[in-house]
């Protein structure tokens, strides 16, 4: 059963398709061409890079030339210089890419006209203040100079990168029509006003140069420009005239004329603009929004980009100019809709099963209001990873099967792991009916022809503010709670959300509460069983909060050490405990002290060496204090742990392996710990009495630590006569609530006086 719980709605394929093509066709008219077209454009260029042809020169006025003159503008007698000597070369047209409207020292004037007339073949630019739609150039140069000279126009108009795009044929002037300098080169002509797009892979680089300077001067080889068309223009950015070459660099105007000119060498460009592919794109689209299959349309839409990114490349290369923006928004627009609602439809079905998945619930707002019932099927990873791949499906049917028993058009939410829920009436008499879903299970399940014996437990939240991801949750706690406590189905009790809240935010107040003052040291007294007198005592951390009360020490030392966040609390506690243990022994009375040290705590480097900080700060002797490590912790006998305890045995702390029995308990673990006394768990000594084992237990381990050279210390000694066995057995040290409960520094101060009185 396949049920689509995606509730946002799905635009149609032809209201789709319309929207695209709206915004395609505003693009393409207002938007057309773009910065994006062009950076595009400078990459496919990039693809089919070649060479000019060598057959147009570049005179450079350069930073050398401009040097040697010695100031721009340049007097025209150096002009007159530069033609008589590409003439004299044998120069086939000499085309200047600067301006001479205006007039000069009447006899630079002269010098150049005279030059140009006995040349025969200068070219002069007509310029114009060219701007969008204009047709026209108005700036023809001094009458002087253009009587013996062709003129043309290097006008043209550029972007907001300083960049030509496109060249004009020609324009209409003062004098006539007259060609650009890329038409009149190239020999190729065209009506007035209209433009060709560059083609911009051709190297720039392999444009032949000369330096101006050395034209002048006459240090050049004739070869150079004989026969070929020249340019004279400024290169140099101090002229001014810069303008920006894509996928090149910054260079002087006249660079473009002669790409421009090389670009109509080649043929005549021809610039379809955006429309051919926008159709194309649309078709492409509409193509794909009737597939169906996920796939198909990725193949039609990925083959569509790949075109418009790279195939326009091929067209180009032949001067066929394609602007692919417009076209690129539809097919881009249409795959990421695409994408989104197979990613959206994927996103909320279990691909096993065909249900929605539990993102799906997390979305049904329908259920909000409803009680929420949650399935674990408790054996599920078990019997998936016995089956082989393809027949979980066939569990998974099954189990839908019996879940809907009764209520076909229930729609589940299949989550992974054998997770199963759906929404019910929260006055349903959900005992009633979970305990016949619970029956239902009680018969194996057959999958490939085997019989599979299925257990399910069942929780309930019945409703509340919080959020479907919260309730979902609530409701597999109180499934696992079920399961645990062996029962069917468990309502979720909002109690132990409290409890959950508490146990999080705990960790998060327990460093504080240490800074406060409200985590003090209780101290359980211990006594040597030989002398009858207390000797020592253990140090336990205690936190009393201020709204909830004493917190058990199993609760928050146990959450500290989970979370690797027992570091402060132990500092807190050694602290204490040695100025304690320093301060009674100075009052000359022996007293030890014990701490309990976790773990994960000897891994620290800085460990031995801040419990020596400690116990030189406090005056302590080393003897007298006991570090006692949980035999649950297991060590290497290699590593920084084992390393940690043996300095500090070696220093003279006392190591004490605490909780003995309840770990390993093995002879080989003794003798890897550098510890000099065995301390019994108290669940083996408040056992004695009743329990031959226990009393075995603790016996021989007093036997086995003694044949060692090891102390025992018993915990858990709550009577006389537990305390009598352990005499009789010659254990050392006794601790336990007969001996005296955990108490505050004050009241063990007042109980060493009384002890010391009785002796004297």
């Amino acid at each position: 059963m396949h049920t689509r719980e995606d509730k946002r709605p799905e635009r149609k394929p032809w209201r789709l398709l319309l929207w695209v093509a709206a915004v395609g066709l505003v693009f393409g008219l207002f938007f057309t061409p773009n910065p994006l077209e062009d950076v595009l454009r400078g990459l496919r260029n990039r693809s089919h890079r070649h060479g000019a042809s060598g057959d147009i020169v570049l005179v450079k006025i350069d930073n050398e030339s401009l040097q040697q003159v010695g100031r721009w503008p340049w007097p025209r007698r150096e002009f007159a210089q530069l033609v008589n000597q590409l003439t004299k070369a044998g120069a086939k047209r000499i085309f200047f890419d600067a301006q001479f409207y205006a007039a000069t020292d009447a006899a630079d004037d002269q010098a150049f006209a005279d030059a140009i007339k006995q040349s025969g073949r200068v070219v002069l630019p007509i310029g114009s203040s060219l701007h969008a739609g204009s047709t026209t150039a108005d700036q023809p140069p001094l009458p002087a100079l253009a009587a013996h000279a062709k003129l043309a126009t290097i006008s043209w108009e550029y972007n907001y990168q300083n960049a030509v795009w496109k060249i004009p044929y020609g324009l209409n002037s003062t004098v006539g029509a007259v060609p650009s300098f890329a038409s009149m080169l190239s020999g190729r002509r065209n009506h007035p006003g209209n433009t060709f797009t560059v083609d911009y892979s051709i190297e720039p680089q392999s444009i032949p140069t000369v330096s101006a300077g050395s034209i002048l001067n006459g240090a050049f080889d004739p070869r150079q420009v004989r026969g070929k068309d020249v340019v004279v223009g400024a290169t140099s950015n101090l002229t001014g005239d810069v303008y920006f070459i894509p996928g090149f660099t910054q260079a002087g105007g006249a660079y473009i004329h002669i790409i421009g000119a090389e670009t109509l060498k080649r043929g005549m460009p021809i610039d379809l603009g955006w429309a051919p592919d926008f159709i194309l794109s649309l078709i492409v689209a509409a193509a794909a929004l009737l597939r169906k299959r996920a796939l198909e349309q990725g193949i039609i839409l990925g083959t569509a980009a790949v075109f418009l990114l790279l195939g326009t490349a091929f067209f180009e290369a032949h001067l066929i100019f394609l602007d692919i923006t417009p076209s690129l928004l539809v097919v881009s627009w249409v795959g990421l809709s695409l994408t989104s609602r197979y990613f959206r439809r994927r996103g909320f079905v279990n691909e096993i099963s065909g249900l929605p998945n539990l993102v799906a619930l997390r979305a049904h707002n329908e259920g909000r209001n409803n009680a929420l019932v949650a399935a674990r099927i408790l054996n599920f990873v078990e019997i998936a990873s016995a089956l082989p791949a393809d027949k979980e499906r066939q569990l998974v049917e099954q189990i839908v099967g019996r879940l809907t028993v009764g209520a076909p058009n229930r729609i589940l939410f299949h989550g992974d792991g054998g997770i199963f829920a759906w929404f019910d009436d929260p006055t349903t008499p959900f005992g009633h009916h979970l305990e016949a879903l619970s029956a239902l299970f009680r018969n194996p399940v057959k999958v490939d022809g085997s019989s599979v014996d299925v257990s399910v437990a069942f929780g309930v939240e019945i409703g509340s503010g919080r959020s479907l991801a919260n309730r979902l949750a609530s409701a597999l706690v109180a499934a696992d709670e079920a399961a645990h406590h062996g029962l069917k189905w468990k309502y979720h009790d909002p109690e132990s959300l409290e409890n959950a809240s508490w146990k999080l935010s705990m960790l998060g107040q327990l460093d504080e509460a240490i800074d406060r003052g409200e985590v003090w040291i209780a101290f359980q007294p211990q006594l040597d069983l030989s002398t009858n007198r207390i000797t020592g005592a253990e140090a336990l951390a205690r936190w009393t909060h201020p709204e909830k009360g004493p917190i058990a020490a199993s609760e928050f030392v146990a959450a500290a050490e989970q979370s690797d966040r027992i570091g402060k609390l132990t500092a807190f506690v050694l602290e204490q405990a040695i100025s304690t243990a320093a301060a009674i022994n100075k009052r000359g009375a022996r007293f030890d002290v014990a701490v309990n040290l976790s773990g994960k705590l000897l891994s620290d480097k800085m460990l031995v060496k801040k419990v020596a900080l400690l116990l030189q700060r406090h005056g302590l002797d080393p003897k007298h204090l006991t570090l006692e490590l949980t035999e649950s912790a297991a060590l290497t006998e290699e590593g920084q742990a084992l390393d940690s305890l043996t300095q500090l045995r070696d220093m003279g702390v006392t190591i004490s392996i605490d909780d003995y029995g309840t770990g390993f308990s093995t002879l080989e673990y003794l003798r890897t710990i550098p510890a000099a006394e065995i301390k019994i768990d108290q669940s083996f000594v408040k056992g004695m009495a009743d329990n031959r084992s226990d009393r075995l237990m603790v016996q021989s381990t007093i036997a086995l630590a003694h044949s060692l050279g090891r102390r025992v210390v018993a915990e858990g000694v709550e009577n006389r006569e537990l305390l009598d066995m352990l005499i009789e057995m010659g254990c050392d040290v006794g601790q336990g609530f007969v001996i005296g409960r955990p108490m505050s520094l004050e009241s063990l101060r007042r109980r060493l006086s009384a002890t010391g009185r009785q002796a004297a």
